[in-house]
């Protein structure tokens, strides 16, 4: 049963938003976002938190500046996800931007299959192909104790940037590797203000700091300085795929992509990559990302080999750039065939599993014919459907299982892990991750007491309250107003997202027609007590509504055969 809250909104926040010019009801979804002043909203670069106040940034940017002038070659060690391609892409433009040669630059990124997350020993050596005399590690390193030890004793400086939490020691504090510099809002005695930052983010400011770095050493005056907010559309993409909390500061970074996108100014390879998704980038918004352009990268690092979204985006041939877009789009619908395979299993597994009624506090489910690309999406599926935090495993090349989690608000899957291994310290090999997501691998074959270990753990840190579904919502829309399709776009163009979520309305409406459609999606017309009448979808309900129904609802404006129209996507009855 989910449980409809209404947000809280101060009346003064909303007033001083409204007096600051914003639309009555912006001002009210704002306000009970948390936001009281309009300078908040401001999307502008000057706005964005400064480099300085992030710890190791200074040191990393110097180190980088040796190398340029020293004609030093380095590797990226990227990540095979879409938040580390598109910051592995954004340092490869970005450093050729700032004076380093195309001789000076090269990439790995590991093989899920094969050689597992992060900067590992294996890594170093695959790196050690192009000569580097140091690595830079992006959305990963801080957990790579090992990967960073073997580079140093082989003689390669290391900087390592990421935004993952570290790891923790038997005696609780943290672990950190022997980098040169480590540049990470999420490590001890870091004072910047935002801890949310995305891997390509941290990406995004060491260039600032490097361009910093060099300018302070004459290599170029401020007028003439290279223009880094040319990777905005890469920054925001990355952020918004990670689904990492959008802050004020993400927000901005976010914003600024989207503007430039909405522009047509974006890297060939994002504008290729709309294109097969059949997005329009001149109506771009957050959900583009999260739900069509980073599922395609992903797809590439889940079943294949992510060095292809890598080479997409950092292309500059707008027809290698579609190609390599177009054999994405072929990867994401492969995966999807993966997916729907899984999630049939996985309701096997369910059904024979659990007993009637509410389920355990957590889940953990295993096939063997389970892809380990794909575990992390069907994780996310179980746990939205049974609001429940979910491990899925698969079987590695090595033999070992692979796990992926996902978590519900209220739980942290990261801190969850570390009390399971406190009290199992010989059932997991190694894990990482943060609040919401975390990955693990199990030393031994044994997911049932894996499974109850986490059940146990789930229950002492976060209780039966976190595992109670609870839907916030923005009450009711009084004004017809609201359905325009005016109103409508001009909320689809604000930045929604984790953290700061698309707005959800909850009203009452009179049924004046449904019939299924497709695979079981319930087709609607409403009549709202304004007096309009709306189309609406329930997408999976088959179950028909009484004559009035109270229903919570988002606004979407449909575009089809060059026309568009509003619709509502009903998320549950109030």
């Amino acid at each position: 049963m989910t449980q409809l809250i209404e947000r809280d909104c101060p009346p003064r926040a909303a007033w001083a938003l409204e007096s600051a010019g914003l639309p009555p009801l912006l001002a009210r979804l704002y306000a009970a976002r948390g936001v009281r002043s309009a300078e908040e909203l401001d999307p502008g670069l000057a706005r964005l938190l400064p480099p300085a106040s992030m710890q190791g940034l200074e040191a990393a940017a110097c180190r980088l500046a040796d190398l340029l002038q020293q004609q030093g070659r380095l590797c990226i060690v990227a990540d095979y996800d879409c938040d580390g391609a598109t910051a592995c892409a954004v340092l490869l433009r970005g450093l050729a931007l700032l004076g380093f040669a195309p001789g000076q630059l090269g990439y790995v990124v590991p093989d899920r299959a094969v050689h597992g997350y992060g900067l590992t020993p294996a890594i170093v050596e695959l790196a050690l192909a192009g000569r580097p005399q140091l690595l830079l590690t992006v959305d990963n390193g801080i957990a790579s104790i090992e990967g960073v030890a073997h580079a140093k004793a082989l003689g390669l400086a290391v900087l390592v940037t990421d935004h993952h939490l570290c790891a923790l020691g038997p005696d609780g504090r943290a672990q950190l590797p022997a980098a040169d510099a480590i540049v990470n809002p999420n490590q001890p005695g870091c004072g910047f203000a935002s801890k949310h930052l995305a891997g390509v983010g941290v990406a995004f400011y060491l260039l600032l700091a490097l361009r910093a770095e060099l300018r302070q050493r004459g290599t170029f005056d401020a007028a003439a300085q290279p223009k880094l907010d040319g990777l905005l559309d890469l920054v925001a993409l990355g952020t918004v795929a990670d689904v990492v909390r959008l802050d004020a500061n993400n927000r901005r970074l976010v914003a600024q992509g989207l503007r430039r996108i909405r522009a047509g100014q974006m890297q060939p390879g994002v504008r290729a990559l709309f294109q097969v998704a059949g997005r329009e980038p001149a109506r771009a918004g957050s959900a583009d990302f999260g739900f069509a352009i980073g599922p395609r990268i992903n797809a590439a690092g889940r079943l294949t080999d992510m060095r292809l979204g890598i080479e997409c985006l950092r292309a500059d041939d707008p027809v290698l750039a579609l190609e390599l877009a177009q054999r994405l789009d072929a990867i994401n619908r492969e995966r999807r065939a993966v997916e729907a395979d899984m999630r049939e299993r996985a309701d096997a597994l369910l059904a024979a599993a659990l007993p009637a009624g509410e389920p355990p506090p957590a889940l953990a489910l295993f096939d063997e014919a389970f892809h380990e690309g794909v575990v992390g999406i069907l994780a996310g599926r179980v746990k939205d459907a049974l609001h429940r935090p979910t491990f899925v495993f698969a079987r590695g090349a090595d033999g070992r299982l692979k796990g992926s989690g996902r978590s519900v608000p209220g739980v942290h899957l990261r801190d969850v892990l570390d009390l399971l291994v406190k009290r199992e310290p010989d059932l997991v090999a190694r894990f990482g991750g943060h609040a919401m997501a975390a990955g693990c691998q199990l030393a031994r074959d044994d997911v049932p007491r894996f499974a109850a270990a986490l059940q146990a753990a789930v229950r002492e840190l976060a209780g039966d309250h976190a595992l109670q579904r609870e839907l916030r919502h923005d009450g009711a829309l009084a004004d017809a107003g609201a359905f325009s399709a005016l109103a409508v776009a001009e909320l689809e163009a604000q930045v929604w997202g984790q953290g700061f979520e698309a707005p959800l309305f909850l009203d009452r409406f009179a049924v004046r027609d449904q019939r299924l459609v497709g695979s079981g999606h319930l087709k609607l017309k409403l009549e709202h007590p304004s007096g309009a009448l709306l189309d609406a979808i329930w997408f999976r309900r088959s179950d028909t509504l009484p004559q009035q129904a109270r229903l919570a609802y988002r606004l979407q404006l449909d575009h089809f055969n060059g026309r568009e129209r509003v619709q509502l996507l009903i998320e549950c009855e109030g």
